[in-house]
C-alpha cells in the first residue's frame, strides 16, 4: 500500500477522488463541454507516488491541483497534488465512450506534497504550479464550477469516503507534458501564506 504524509504522519488513503472539468479556462483549451455536474473519477492507492515520472512512449500531461485529505466526513488537511494523464490515449478513449482509468489509474498518476491541516476559510487557498521556475498553472476554489464543500458533498451521495482519502479538485488551464529533467515546484496558500510546498524533477 502506498502512503502520504499528514502533517509528518505516514496515512494510507483507500482511493483518490477527483474532479474532472471544474475550471471553465480549462474546459475550453481542451475544447470539452461544461458539464452540468460534477465529472467524478477514481484513482487507486496504487496510482500514489512521490516521484515524477515520465513514459517511454506515452506522452503524458500534468495537472496541478488543490487536494484535500478527509478526516471523519470533512476537509481536514490540503495539499498540492498532479493528475498525470496520457492524453493522446485519453482522447481516443472518450471519442468511443470508453473508461479512463487506462489513462488516469496508472502506477504514478497521481504525486502529492505532504498534506497540512487546516480549519481556516478554504476560499483564501490558492495554488501555483512552477517548472523551471516559469510560474505555470495557478487556481483558486473561486475559479471553480464546484466548490470544495460541494464536492464533498457530491461525492458523499453515492460513495463512502474513509479517514485518509484524498479529494483532487481538478486542475485549471496550463496543462502540458512532461518532459525529463523538468524542475515541478507546487504551492499552496491560504491568502498570501505559502502552507505547504513539494518539488520533483521528472525522471
Amino acid at each position: 500500500m502506498k502512503f502520504i504524509s499528514l502533517d509528518g504522519k505516514d496515512i494510507c488513503p483507500t482511493k483518490i477522488v477527483c474532479v474532472g472539468r471544474n475550471y471553465v479556462a480549462h474546459i475550453t483549451e481542451l475544447n470539452n463541454e461544461v458539464p452540468t455536474e460534477p465529472v467524478i473519477f477514481i484513482k487507486p492507492n496504487s496510482a500514489i507516488s512521490n516521484e515524477i515520472f515520465s513514459h517511454a512512449i506515452d506522452v503524458i500531461h500534468f495537472e496541478g491541483e488543490i487536494s484535500f485529505l478527509v478526516l471523519a466526513g470533512k476537509l481536514a488537511a490540503v495539499g498540492f497534488g498532479l493528475d498525470l494523464t496520457k492524453r493522446a490515449m485519453q482522447s481516443e478513449l472518450k471519442a468511443k465512450g470508453l473508461p479512463w482509468e487506462r489513462v488516469k489509474s496508472f502506477d504514478h498518476a497521481a504525486v502529492f506534497s505532504e498534506f497540512v491541516t487546516f480549519d481556516g476559510n478554504i476560499s483564501e487557498l490558492r495554488m501555483e504550479l512552477y517548472i523551471n521556475d516559469v510560474l505555470i498553472q495557478q487556481a483558486n476554489p473561486g475559479l471553480m464550477l464546484h466548490k470544495p464543500d460541494a464536492i464533498l458533498s457530491e461525492i458523499s451521495t453515492f460513495l463512502t469516503l474513509e479517514d485518509g482519502d484524498l479529494i483532487m479538485t481538478g486542475t485549471p488551464k496550463g496543462v502540458g507534458p512532461l518532459r525529463v529533467g523538468d524542475r515541478f515546484h507546487g504551492k499552496i496558500f491560504a491568502g498570501e501564506r505559502s502552507i505547504v510546498e513539494g518539488s520533483w524533477v521528472v525522471k
